[in-house]
């Protein structure tokens, strides 16, 4: 069969597809649960949260190097990837916590490495609060969890009301800006296939839009209480291993994120990847596998 040019990413993303109908909404969650191990063999979970305008499709070279040993679980939040794109839907940090907290509830997972990136960040700790036990460890991408008064003045104008419903959702401005600008090395045009295929029109980037509009800039923000109250309960993981893994190019969450992080855990590990952007899995995947080999066997 033939391969499109929109379809070139499909043989990157060799995975089984699985679905959890969300309670209330009917909105399906797709997620990925991949593991090679064979029976007896070891299959300690890792779970990757995304951030936006991403998608699984960020993680697949990580489910593809520690499946064999581990269970690798990658869910698309309601609105991105491959999991439904509903247009009247409450798209908020609180929810996107819950909607997570009902997955891992219902794989009834043994304590699990937590992996985020982006967006992840504020979502993933969001459910490692509620759920210290079950979270063994941590390996945080160029993230964040608290609140912060910075924001690139691409995302300010991404939150203006109706030129950024043009722009993100119009235009596929956020989507394909990230695609151009969130790599040291240019993404090839088979993997930006890949980040292009779920947000392919105005209803499909319906969430990408509600991300963005959804950062909680000042106190009257539905999201606001919902992040501080994440920041106020990170010191309860003070004691779960910890491992940041940095890109330094990122001119979203820069150095000043990654500072404000080791004032909140001074005795985590850090590396900072001088040549390497947002997409950090894109520029350094091979050091982001040896940092994470080395936090799972702590």
């Amino acid at each position: 069969m033939k391969i499109t040019k929109a379809d070139a990413w499909k043989p990157l993303y060799p995975f089984a597809s699985h679905y959890m109908y969300l309670p209330n909404t009917g909105a399906r969650m797709h997620f990925l649960d991949e593991s090679k191990a064979e029976p007896g063999q070891e299959r300690e979970p890792i779970v990757c949260v995304h951030g936006n305008p991403t998608w699984s499709f960020y993680y697949r070279e990580l489910v593809k190097a520690f499946r064999p040993h581990h269970r690798v679980i990658v869910p698309d939040h309601i609105g991105m990837g491959l999991s439904d794109k509903p247009q009247e839907y409450n798209y908020c940090l609180r929810r996107h916590i819950d909607n997570l907290e009902l997955l891992l509830e219902k794989l009834e997972l043994e304590p699990f490495t937590l992996v985020v990136h982006d967006w992840g960040g504020a979502i993933g700790m969001g459910y490692a609060v509620r759920h210290p036990e079950k979270v063994k460890r941590i390996l945080f991408l160029n993230t964040a969890a608290y609140r912060s008064p910075f924001m690139p003045g691409t995302i300010r104008l991404a939150r203006v009301p109706l030129l950024g419903s043009l722009l993100v959702r119009g235009l596929n401005a956020f989507v394909l800006g990230a695609i151009l600008t969130s790599t040291k090395k240019p993404l090839s045009s088979c993997i930006a296939s890949g980040y292009k295929a779920p947000y392919n029109s105005w209803a499909n980037r319906v969430a990408v839009l509600r991300f963005v509009q959804d950062i909680p800039m000042d106190p009257e923000h539905k999201s606001y209480e919902t992040l501080k109250e994440i920041e106020i309960n990170l010191p309860k993981l003070a004691a779960i291993p910890k491992t940041f893994v940095w890109g330094a190019l990122d001119h979203v969450f820069n150095d000043k994120f990654l500072q404000h992080w080791k004032t909140i855990y001074p005795e985590a590990e850090y590396h900072r990847l001088d040549d390497v952007g947002h997409y950090v899995m894109e520029d350094a995947s091979e050091q982001v596998f040896e940092h994470l080999r080395a936090l799972l066997a702590r």
